[in-house]
């Protein structure tokens, strides 16, 4: 159920402009997008790194702003590596919750945190 045209079609027009204006898409090679997403999203942990809980009040304002642009750091390079390998984000997520679904049933792990495998036994 994709909608042409919505927020990640958007996002994904976003970021190829900006690559464009750059000259950068030679160096965006699915390997490279998905190296520097990982980065990204290290760069992101370590904002949390020895905090009890990482909520918001315990960042504080200016951390809360950095972890904000760390997340937009880690959908840019989300949302350029789907447009480099054609895939359909929404559709992605969607696919992933049915199989997410038959691995936790709502019914046996509520509130259980465990992993789908430990339940089996």
């Amino acid at each position: 159920m994709t909608q042409p045209g919505g927020e990640l079609d958007q996002l994904r027009a976003i970021v190829r402009q900006f690559v464009d204006e750059r000259d950068w898409d030679q160096f965006h090679t699915p390997k490279n997008l998905a190296s520097a997403l990982s980065v990204e999203a290290a760069e992101l942990l370590e904002h949390f790194q020895w905090l009890n809980h990482g909520r918001a009040d315990e960042l504080g304002a200016d951390k809360l702003v950095e972890v904000r642009h760390e997340m937009a750091d880690v959908l840019v390079y989300l949302v350029r590596l789907a447009d480099k390998l054609d895939v359909d984000l929404f559709a992605a997520v969607q696919e992933k919750m049915v199989l997410n679904r038959a691995k936790y049933p709502a019914d046996r792990v509520r509130g259980d945190a465990r992993k789908y495998h430990e339940y089996k036994r």
